[in-house]
């Protein structure tokens, strides 16, 4: 099976435990990194999440997981905030974020360059508006970008 297949199937699980603990699911993630798998879950909630919330989801997510057992080989099973640079995957994080500084990373360059950086704009018609630093307004088809991050500079 592959990752992408098993990180829906988790999310399907994941998605009610979560939401009853009114959690938001940020993130569902399946890879291989060196030897070890690793199963990701990254949850969000208004001002923050802890680590007794992680611990909670952790445990409700881990018994539903031995139940369906999806992953038929060992791996590493996680759960954390998305921390202050979380991914923008879904509508509403565009919406959420607007006027903040972002990151684009593109799977192909654009004029030579595949890294962008800039104020959203918004989500207009499934492509990504950013302001970037010199005033130029672009648009990213969201098929195009490979990781949208929010950017913090202290």
């Amino acid at each position: 099976m592959g990752n992408k297949k098993i990180e829906d199937i988790v999310t399907k699980m994941a998605l009610p435990i979560i939401e009853r603990m009114l959690f938001e699911l940020v993130d569902v993630e399946f890879t291989k990194e060196g030897k070890n798998w690793y199963l990701r879950i990254y949850i969000d909630k208004p001002g923050g999440i802890t680590i007794d919330d992680c611990q909670a989801v952790s445990e409700q997510l881990s018994d539903e997981l031995d139940r369906i057992d999806p992953i038929k080989h060992s791996y590493i099973f996680e759960v954390s905030s998305p921390g202050l640079e979380r991914p923008l995957k879904k509508d509403r994080d565009f919406e959420r974020y607007k006027g903040e500084m972002i990151e684009l990373k593109l799977f192909h360059p654009i004029d030579g360059k595949k890294v962008f950086e800039g104020e959203l704009v918004g989500l207009i018609d499934n492509n990504v508006v950013v302001k970037l630093e010199n005033g130029v307004i672009m648009h990213f088809n969201r098929s195009e970008i490979a990781l949208a991050k929010r950017t913090i500079k202290f």
